[in-house]
């Protein structure tokens, strides 16, 4: 029997940037974390169909991409940044970079 999920996408998010990744095809992009940016983003991600946007909690960071995803009716998932260390942690992953947790963290939303 073969099970088929939608790719999920996570996003790592800095005050300058996003990285973002898709899961599991692993393609990758980095924008801007601002109003073009989070268009970039929501075209590309509804392009491929996401079911789900994971990111952390970033304090303000997060929030304009929060409401971005919302108005495109993307469903997202912020999550704490303890949770995604400790699956981090889990799965072996001890690197910490940008690329990394946007990778790491569309994984989670695959799992999730």
């Amino acid at each position: 029997m073969t099970h088929s999920r939608a790719p999920s996408a996570g996003v790592d998010i800095g005050k300058d940037h996003l990285d973002a990744c898709l899961h599991p095809s692993g393609e990758a992009r980095r924008l801007a974390n601002d109003t073009q940016g989070h268009r970039a983003l929501v075209a590309w991600l509804t392009s491929h169909g996401i079911a789900r946007v994971v990111f952390e909690a970033t304090g303000p960071y997060h929030r304009a991409l929060e409401r971005a995803l919302a108005a495109a009716g993307l469903a997202a998932a912020k999550v704490n940044p303890r949770q995604a260390r400790r699956f981090a942690e889990a799965v072996g992953r001890l690197a910490k970079t940008d690329r990394c947790d946007a990778a790491l963290l569309a994984r989670f939303g695959a799992l999730i």
